[in-house]
Order: C-alpha cells, then sequence, then structure tokens
C-alpha cells in the first residue's frame, strides 16, 4: 500500500514538472512571437500597415458605413481642399501654440535650429492617425540625424493630445490647435458630411476630443519646411488613410542637405 501511495506522489510530481517545464516553453514561445511581432511592425512600410487595417475595416463594416465613408471621401476631393492647400514653393505660415505642458512653441524658433517635418492628424480617436504617430516615431531618429525636427498637430484638446502623447510615448512636440486656426492658415481645413460626422460622434467621440461642434477636421497633411521657411515637401491626399510614409521624409530630408 505504501509503495502504491509513493508511486502516485512520485507520479504526481513529474507530471507538475511536465508542466511547469511546459508553461515556461509557452512563454517562451510567447514572447518571442510578441517580439516578431513587434519586429514585422517596425520593418514594415507605414503604407502597409495602414492598408492592413483598411482591408480589415473592409471586412467588417457594413455595406451602408463603407458607402457613408466613401461619399465623404468624395466629398473632400471635391470641396476644393486640395487646391486651397499650401504646396512645394510655399512659404510655410509662422504659428505660435502653446504645447500640453504649458510652454510656447514658435515654427521659426525651431526653424532656428534646422529643418521641420510638420504634421497634422485628426485625433487620438483615429486608428489610421495612432498608426501613423507610432512609425514617426519610430523615423524620429532619422529625421534628427538630418538635422530635422519633428511638430504634430492636432485639433483635440490640450488634455487630449497630452494623453495620445503619453500613450504613444511620443519623443516630438504635439500641439492642440484647436478649432483649426493653423490648419486654416495652411488651408487644409474641410468639413465633414453630416452623416460621416455622426458615425464618427457615435463612435468616437470627436467632438468631445475636439471640443466643439464644428465637425472640421484638417487633411493628414505633411510638410518638410527648410530653415528660410520654404515648403520642399507636400503630401496631401483626401483618403484620410492614405499618410506620408515616414522613409520617404527622411530621403526628402537627406537629399534637401546635399543640395
Amino acid at each position: 500500500m505504501r509503495n502504491q501511495v509513493f508511486i502516485v506522489i512520485v507520479a504526481l510530481l513529474l507530471a507538475s514538472c511536465q508542466l511547469k517545464n511546459k508553461s515556461a516553453d509557452q512563454k517562451k514561445d510567447d514572447s518571442a512571437m510578441h517580439k516578431v511581432e513587434e519586429m514585422d511592425e517596425k520593418q514594415q512600410p507605414l503604407k502597409a500597415l495602414l492598408d492592413e487595417k483598411k482591408t480589415a475595416f473592409e471586412l467588417r463594416a457594413d455595406d451602408h458605413k463603407k458607402k457613408v465613408y466613401n461619399e465623404g471621401i468624395e466629398a473632400v476631393e471635391n470641396s476644393g481642399v486640395l487646391e486651397r492647400a499650401y504646396k512645394v514653393g510655399d512659404t510655410a505660415p509662422n504659428f505660435s501654440l502653446t504645447n500640453a505642458l504649458g510652454e510656447t512653441v514658435e515654427l521659426k524658433d525651431y526653424l532656428k535650429k534646422g529643418k521641420v517635418v510638420l504634421t497634422w492628424y485628426r485625433g487620438g480617436w483615429c486608428p489610421y492617425c495612432n498608426l501613423t504617430l507610432h512609425q514617426l516615431q519610430e523615423e524620429l531618429a532619422n529625421f534628427k540625424a538630418n538635422g530635422a525636427n519633428l511638430i504634430a498637430l492636432t485639433p483635440e484638446l490640450p488634455d487630449k493630445s497630452l494623453s495620445t502623447s503619453e500613450k504613444h510615448e511620443l519623443g516630438f512636440e504635439v500641439l492642440s490647435d484647436v478649432g483649426n486656426k493653423v490648419a486654416r492658415e495652411y488651408g487644409i481645413v474641410y468639413k465633414l458630411t453630416d452623416e460621416v460626422a455622426e458615425m464618427y460622434n457615435a463612435s468616437f467621440g470627436m467632438e468631445k476630443y475636439n471640443g466643439d461642434q464644428s465637425n472640421e477636421l484638417p487633411l493628414a497633411a505633411t510638410y518638410v519646411i527648410n530653415e528660410d521657411g520654404e515648403i520642399i515637401y507636400a503630401f496631401l491626399d483626401a483618403e484620410y488613410r492614405n499618410r506620408a510614409e515616414p522613409s520617404e521624409i527622411t530621403k526628402i530630408l537627406s537629399d534637401s542637405a546635399n543640395l
């Protein structure tokens, strides 16, 4: 009887050790998989990541929602905003905004240090914007290596922009352009269609982020501005799911440094 009890105890101990080893191996596998996924995300171009998210939306969204969104993009194209927007060769309007820490940030002060990559994002509620911010952060060292600083503007309120910056551990200026005042000077503001605005507010609470009911947003525009204040690169697109490729921005900065 004692021998049988001893055998059972030994069997249980062996089984427990096997489970622990299996659990440890599983954790290692999961950790390795997570690292691979992180590496894949870093290595993939931004366009590939945005296209993946767009494809996922197309698969899960109903026909009505897709129709409303597509009509919204067409409305932006027909609004004339792309024609009004500042372009390559134009002098970038100076601006002064207060960052989330209460410090005044002025474009001309940054231009004294070197070139500026100036980009707009719609808000922390926008998944395409969050992907873009992450990829810009990954490319930031290359911008700086080519003598440029990155500034991001958003119509969302300061506390929201601070939350977005902290969430994504951003190492560049994120400024609240409440009411799209600066975006309007650059000619990149457009009004959402009523149906798109209704969906954004219902799904994301856009009005709470922006603190107004204007239902206006900036294009997801990106400019590279040289030390003289001249725009040497401009990314403008009515399709909000298209964004400037960070590696392309680096190339523009590198090429301009060699002129």
